[in-house]
């Protein structure tokens, strides 16, 4: 589990475990977010767990599933009003942490500059310049 950083409020990573909480908490974080929706592959924890772990380790936590490919609007308004509210920074996770990185981009149009969102996810690894419709 390596946490990719998208500023410094919000960090994204790829699937975690629940043994992996007491990292996230060691790390700094304050708050998970979980993008991923249970049983999309038959390897992964479900989120009951984790946040049992989580919730113990007193951080807060959001389920907020997106399904792969399938992102709405309701994705993008509950996660701007999650990263608003929740204590910070968050840790935010998915299959690879792109969904997360997509969806707090996503989030930011509007309030922040276009170059300045793909720059932040860059940094992190994550091109997201065909989420805006700009060529690779």
């Amino acid at each position: 589990m390596t946490p990719k950083t998208i500023n410094a409020d919000l960090s994204v990573s790829p699937q975690i475990e629940p043994g992996d909480i007491a990292q996230i908490k060691a790390l700094g974080f304050k708050s998970i977010i979980c993008n991923r929706p249970d049983g999309e592959s038959p390897d992964q924890a479900d989120f009951a767990s984790i946040q049992a772990e989580a919730d113990a380790a007193g951080l807060e936590f959001r389920f907020l599933p997106i399904i792969s490919g399938q992102m709405q609007q309701a994705n993008v308004s509950d996660f701007a009003q999650a990263l608003e509210a929740l204590p910070k920074p968050v840790f935010a996770y998915c299959r690879t942490g792109t969904r997360c990185a997509t969806v707090w981009a996503l989030s930011q149009a509007g309030s922040r500059p276009v170059d300045e969102i793909l720059r932040s996810a860059a940094e992190a690894g994550y091109d997201l310049r065909p989420v805006f419709g700009i060529a690779g």
